[in-house]
């Protein structure tokens, strides 16, 4: 079969995170957003018309996911859609596609890709049913800082040094955009499943040797620590309350706004490698902080995103409205600002992209797929299992296919006594 020139992509989901995707595909030359589904159709239009100012694409807004999947335009398929919605989501590809109504390519989807093992595994497993390649959205990995500082260790401290053994990843914030983040049973939990899975896999890329796959890394053990530090107290739980119309009751049904997690691995040699997550709701600075670190033998490398080379000041009478112009999770408009240019490109969704549609355009399984995400999800349960018996948890841990956190059950509560 003659390789394809162009890709017609098709997005799930016309959001926060898929308005991301859209600006970041003016710098993917081999692709075009065809179609826009959303369940909100003032969304789909606004992202539609988005997409025809970026000139990345003559998109157009379907009714359904089976309309948009029937089209011949459309050979791949972005899934942007909330966590909850997820897996229905890819069951309805899969049926399209399995029925004969329509033909894909592939299928990408966003982070985590389920919200427990069992619907990531389903995930992974209707992508091989319909025999679909399949792309893990995991944006970190492909953030030029993080592949170029990969590189230069791997290259020049590894050889000389030894291999690194020990990686650190934060991400922190004030806080989700939308209600729903919020709600441990729509999102499958608190910050560690939102934004750990970003921390954890950016971590396991960095100590897996280029050219290796990361079952290079096996997992032997598991620690992790949670709280809801500030959304529990009486004057920000009632705010939430407040902003999502008396749908979130943090005193009742709280998530967990800050989590630590240290996994142990063992490399094909037998040597421990050790990884340290951390991810909070709870951190007020400039907005969105995401650091890096990757320690070895005689070496160091640190990445810290609000280390911008552009920055800018505003005097107190400079006042307008609140906005996220200069940095994702923005929290002033006064003072000394951090401004990130180019978040699609600091952030890695521009060559996230370029690689899943390359992969696709060639017939290649992408180096990041649903098997990655299958491992996260894995991970941040066992997580969860170690926070909520308080003890290391030991890989593999039993029960792990149908476990499902307390917090995503909405029995969490850890200011309540035992």
């Amino acid at each position: 079969m003659k390789p394809k020139k162009r890709l017609g992509i098709g997005l799930v989901g016309a959001g926060f995170v898929a308005q991301f995707h859209l600006r970041s595909f003016v710098g993917v030359r081999d692709a075009d957003i065809l179609g826009i589904v959303s369940r909100t159709e003032k969304r789909a239009e606004e992202a539609a018309a988005l997409a025809r100012q970026l000139g990345v694409g003559e998109a157009k807004v379907y009714k359904s996911i089976t309309e948009m999947v029937a089209s011949p335009e459309i050979e791949a398929v972005w899934i942007c859609a909330p966590n909850y919605s997820r897996l229905e989501v890819m069951e309805e590809i899969a049926e399209v596609v399995l029925s004969g109504k329509g033909e894909l390519v592939g299928v990408t989807c966003e982070k985590p890709l389920g919200r427990n093992v069992k619907e990531a595994r389903r995930m992974l497993e209707l992508a091989q049913k319909a025999k679909l390649l399949d792309g893990y959205l995991e944006n970190q990995i492909f953030a030029p800082t993080v592949v170029r500082g990969k590189q230069i260790i791997w290259q020049r401290g590894v050889p000389l040094t030894g291999k690194p053994y020990l990686a650190r990843a934060a991400e922190e914030h004030s806080g989700p955009h939308r209600p729903w983040f919020w709600e441990g049973e729509l999102q499958g939990g608190g910050v560690l499943n939102d934004m750990m899975c970003h921390s954890v896999e950016e971590a396991r890329f960095m100590l897996t040797p280029p050219g290796k796959d990361r079952s290079y890394l096996k997992p032997i053990k598991i620690t992790a620590y949670a709280h809801c530090l500030k959304w529990q107290r009486p004057e920000y739980a009632q705010s939430l309350k407040e902003n999502s119309g008396g749908q979130i009751d943090y005193l009742a049904r709280p998530a967990e706004d800050f989590a630590r997690c240290v996994i142990e691995y063992r490399d094909e040699e037998g040597h421990p490698l050790v990884v340290e997550t951390t991810t909070s709701w709870c951190y007020v600075g400039a907005g969105l902080r995401l650091t890096m670190e990757l320690l070895g033998p005689e070496y160091a490398l640190q990445i810290n995103t609000l280390d911008s080379n552009l920055k800018v000041f505003f005097s107190r009478r400079v006042k307008g409205e609140a906005g996220e112009d200069l940095v994702e999770k923005q929290n002033a408009e006064i003072g000394l600002m951090p401004v990130i240019a180019q978040e699609e490109i600091e952030y890695g969704y521009e060559a996230e992209n370029r690689h899943m549609v390359r992969s696709f355009l060639e017939g290649k399984r992408p180096e990041e797929n649903f098997s990655d995400g299958v491992e996260v999800t894995e991970l941040l349960m066992a997580a969860y299992m170690s926070i909520e018996q308080e003890k290391t948890i030991y890989w593999p841990p039993p029960g792990l296919e149908d476990f499902i956190p307390a917090v995503a059950k909405g029995q969490w509560n850890p200011r309540k006594s035992k």
